[in-house]
């Protein structure tokens, strides 16, 4: 019996049974809303141990520490490649369940962390900051506002470890304020270069962009609101110099960071391969429902951009008919290396 008659049933078997196997190999990252507009992580390298309170509008937001300190901005890589698994499902049609097993390896691989004997210790402590954060908030998620408590995950358990100590096989459970915006597909995918951003504010302003500025050709923002929504507690003036410096690396993916008069700083898209007059071939919307038929489990937009990759690598030549040329190298490229499924 081949693969593809005993995934279906041991997937829903899992899910039945209130788990879900992460085994989702190429699955794009993805981060729910809420946290991208919200700072409900420290951007502190030490120990954070105080009580944060925001309010924005008619969201008001308490995030309070374990002894272990506030959840930081990297710990909000395991949030990541959790919803980024299951969202990888949804869109296949496969069951899922807040419950995940996940291998700490793969975890580690995907979001670019050393995989040494350390590289397993900071995410166990990320595991325990996680679990130990706190949170207080008004904000709607999947549709739903209600005032609620909870941890960013509900419990984490090292299911083996191998005989040097490393942990192996683990399994987290999302709060169920994370879980529905899963469900309910209240989630943006990120350029996978994120996890390449070391610097906390970095990564943060670029949660900011994708969030507010997505596809618009720019979006701005003034300095003191900037500061606010990063959550950084650095002065004005220091923060100033930060974002000035920020834009003259301009290392941040997808967008380019500009800061002008007036303490206005602007957030522009990046000229997307594909995207205007003489740049590239143009799709349809809609071409994106046929490559996920046409490539199960895999991210379209991801596809998109190795589809285009290799079309510039060939000399751009000019496509009749773009949507036919993409879906066929989406299905070639599944037919390759087609998603695998199961417990693995």
């Amino acid at each position: 019996m081949g693969q593809s008659s005993i995934v279906p049933e041991g997937t829903a078997l899992a899910a039945a049974n209130g788990f879900f196997i992460c085994d989702w190999p190429w699955a794009a990252p993805k981060d729910d809303m809420a946290s991208m507009e919200h700072p409900l992580f420290t951007l502190a390298t030490r120990p954070d141990r105080r009580i944060l309170r925001y309010e924005h509008g008619e969201a008001a937001i308490e995030v309070t520490p374990s002894v272990k300190g506030l959840a930081t901005i990297h710990d909000k890589d395991v949030l990541i490649y959790c919803v980024s698994q299951l969202m990888a499902a949804v869109n296949a049609g496969r069951p899922t369940a807040p419950t995940l097993h996940l291998k700490a390896h793969d975890l580690l691989v995907a979001t670019n962390r050393e995989t040494s004997g350390d590289g397993y210790r900071r995410l166990r402590e990320a595991f325990e900051r996680l679990s130990g954060t706190r949170i207080v908030t008004n904000i709607a998620t999947g549709g739903v506002e209600s005032t609620r408590g909870f941890g960013l995950i509900d419990a984490w358990e090292i299911l083996r470890r191998e005989r040097r100590g490393r942990m192996i096989h683990v399994t987290v459970t999302l709060s169920d304020w994370i879980y529905r915006s899963v469900l309910s597909k209240s989630v943006l995918t990120l350029h996978r270069d994120y996890f390449h951003l070391r610097k906390p504010l970095e990564r943060r302003v670029y949660e900011i962009a994708r969030k507010h500025c997505g596809r618009q050709a720019e979006w701005k923002i003034g300095l003191e609101t900037l500061l606010k929504k990063t959550g950084s507690t650095s002065p004005r003036r220091v923060f100033r110099k930060m974002i000035r410096d920020m834009a003259a690396e301009d290392g941040l993916p997808d967008y380019t960071l500009e800061f002008g008069d007036g303490d206005v700083v602007c957030l522009r898209a990046r000229a997307r391969l594909g995207e205007g007059a003489g740049e590239g071939p143009r799709l349809e919307p809609g071409v994106y429902d046929r490559v996920r038929a046409a490539a199960p489990g895999y991210d379209p937009y991801w596809l998109e951009a190795e589809w285009l990759r290799h079309w510039r690598a060939s000399g751009r030549p000019v496509l009749r008919r773009p949507e036919a040329a993409f879906v066929a190298f989406a299905r070639s490229r599944a037919a390759r290396n087609p998603q695998r499924r199961g417990g693995g």
